[in-house]
């Protein structure tokens, strides 16, 4: 549970202390990728405190989530429409969406809630 964490600071340290520009045509390529990558993060993180985390989906989902994101905004600057805004809804609802379930489950554990409610 740890090495997650560790390796997290250790990307915001290197990514504070060197000086990196991504180049502006790039930068919805990017942000769709991170957005997807956080929403696989997030993802993860959920099935785990539901213990149904299984690694080989986790990684598979994490690179293909993010390769179609980028995939669909290339796509969409060849086709000349910002189709990247559509994988940003999607994985923003699906993003906003673990966050809640995550609270909620956060939340039942430390208060104490010995039945689950369903989500509605």
């Amino acid at each position: 549970m740890w090495l997650p964490v560790i390796g997290l600071i250790i990307g915001v340290v290197l990514g504070l202390s060197f000086e990196f520009r991504v180049p502006e045509e790039y930068s919805s390529y990017l942000s769709i990728a991170v957005l997807a990558a956080l929403d696989t993060i997030f993802g993860g993180l959920r099935a785990h405190l539901d213990n149904h985390f299984d690694i080989k989906v986790f990684m598979s989902g994490f690179f293909f989530n993010t390769l179609l994101a980028a995939g669909l905004a290339f796509l969409g600057v060849y086709m000349g429409v910002d189709l990247y805004l559509a994988a940003i809804f999607a994985f923003g609802v699906r993003l906003f969406n673990n966050i809640a379930v995550i609270r909620r489950i956060l939340i039942g554990r430390w208060f104490g809630d010995k039945e689950e409610k369903p989500l509605s």
